[in-house]
C-alpha cells in the first residue's frame, strides 16, 4: 500500500493531479494545479447534450488538466484504456502491487460513497487509488471533493470505470512512470496564462471563452416564460441545467474563477510578477458576479422570483464582457 496522504480539494482533477505531483516529491497546490495546465475556459456546445439539454462547461475537457502539466512539470503520464472490464481490474491491482498511485475517471453515479442528490450520470469524475483492503478486498480511494479517504467495493468501481455513454471512461486509469520537475516559474506561469488567454479570447470557435457565454445568453434570452405546453417547465429545466452545471459539476463557474485567481496570486510570488496579484482579486469580484446569476436563477426556478428569462441573459452578458476585458488586460500585463 502506497503512503499517501488525502488532501481534500474544490475540483476532482485538479486535485487529483496535485496529489499526485505532491507524492511523487514536488510540492504543488491544486490552484497552481488548474492554472498551470491553463484548464479555465467556457463552452457552450448545444449539440452535445446531457440528458437532453446543452453540455456547458465552465473549464477546458477531461484529461486537459492532466495532460495540461506533463510538459511543465517534465511529467512522463501513462494512460491505459480497456475494453474488458476484468482486464481493466487486473491492471489495477497489478499497478497497486507495485506501489502506485492511480488515478481513475469514474462515473459519479456509480460510486456508492456519493451523496443520493449528487449521484447522476456524469462520466468523467477523477479519484485516486492508493491501495486495497487485503480483508474485504475493498478500493482505497482518495476523492479530492471529500474530506476524509473513502473506500469502494470491487464490484461498484468497475461499474464506475466501465459506466457507458456521453464521456465514457472505458476504464481510463493513469499514472507518472517518472517524479516531477519543478519548472522555471518565470516562464511557466506567463506561458499558461497566455494560453488561458488564448481559450478565452481568440477561440477558432464562436462557442468557447467569452464568445461562447455570449451564446449562452443568447440562448437564455429566447427561453419562454409564459406557459404554454410545458414551455415554462423546460425553461425552468434548462435554466436548472446551467445552474448544476455552474455549481454542482466539480467547483463550477465560480468556484473555478476563484481557483484561477488562487493560482495567479501563487503566481505573482513563484514567478515575480507583482501585478498578478491585483488581476487575482479582480477575478474573484467576478467569480461572485457569477454566483449572483445562480442565486437569481435558482430562486426563479423555486417560484420565489417571477421567471424573467431576459433578465438572467442580461447578467449572463455581463459576465461575457467582464472576462473580456479581463483577460485583456491581463495578458496585456504579461
Amino acid at each position: 500500500m502506497a503512503d499517501f496522504q488525502h488532501q481534500h480539494a474544490s475540483h476532482c482533477e485538479s486535485g487529483v493531479m496535485s496529489a499526485i505531483v505532491r507524492h511523487y516529491g514536488l510540492p504543488f497546490s491544486e490552484p497552481m494545479a488548474f492554472g498551470l495546465a491553463s484548464a479555465l475556459s467556457f463552452a457552450w456546445l448545444p449539440f452535445v447534450k446531457l440528458g437532453g439539454l446543452p453540455l456547458v462547461a465552465y473549464r477546458m475537457p477531461p484529461k486537459a488538466i492532466i495532460r495540461g502539466l506533463r510538459k511543465p512539470l517534465a511529467l512522463d503520464m501513462r494512460f491505459e484504456t480497456f475494453r474488458d472490464p476484468a482486464r481493466g481490474m487486473a491492471r489495477l491491482d497489478e499497478l497497486l502491487a507495485q506501489g502506485k498511485v492511480v488515478g481513475l475517471q469514474t462515473s459519479v453515479f456509480w460510486l456508492p460513497y456519493m451523496p443520493e442528490d449528487l449521484r447522476f450520470h456524469f462520466n468523467a469524475h477523477n479519484v485516486l487509488v492508493y491501495g486495497r483492503d487485503a480483508a474485504s478486498g475493498d478500493y482505497l480511494l482518495s476523492d479530492p471533493v471529500f474530506e476524509h479517504p473513502v473506500r469502494c467495493a470491487a464490484e461498484d468501481l468497475s461499474r464506475a470505470r466501465f459506466a457507458r455513454g456521453v464521456l465514457a471512461p472505458k476504464g481510463l486509469l493513469y499514472y507518472p512512470a517518472n517524479r516531477p520537475s519543478a519548472p522555471d516559474w518565470g516562464k511557466a506561469i506567463p506561458a499558461a496564462i497566455r494560453k488561458t488567454e488564448r481559450i478565452m479570447l481568440k477561440a477558432p470557435l464562436p462557442l468557447i471563452g467569452a464568445r461562447g457565454i455570449e451564446r449562452a445568453a443568447r440562448a437564455v434570452g429566447r427561453l419562454p416564460a409564459q406557459d404554454k405546453d410545458g414551455d415554462v417547465r423546460h425553461s425552468k429545466l434548462f435554466i436548472g441545467h446551467l445552474v448544476r452545471m455552474q455549481e454542482e459539476i466539480g467547483t463550477g463557474g465560480a468556484g473555478f474563477r476563484y481557483l484561477y485567481a488562487s493560482f495567479l496570486e501563487e503566481g505573482a510570488e513563484l514567478a515575480q510578477r507583482p501585478a498578478l496579484k491585483e488581476f487575482s482579486g479582480r477575478l474573484v469580484e467576478i467569480g461572485d458576479r457569477w454566483r449572483e446569476f445562480a442565486l437569481a436563477a435558482a430562486r426563479m426556478i423555486r417560484d420565489r422570483d417571477p421567471l424573467d428569462p431576459p433578465r438572467l441573459a442580461a447578467m449572463l452578458s455581463e459576465r461575457a464582457a467582464e472576462e473580456r476585458a479581463f483577460f485583456t488586460d491581463l495578458g496585456r500585463a504579461l
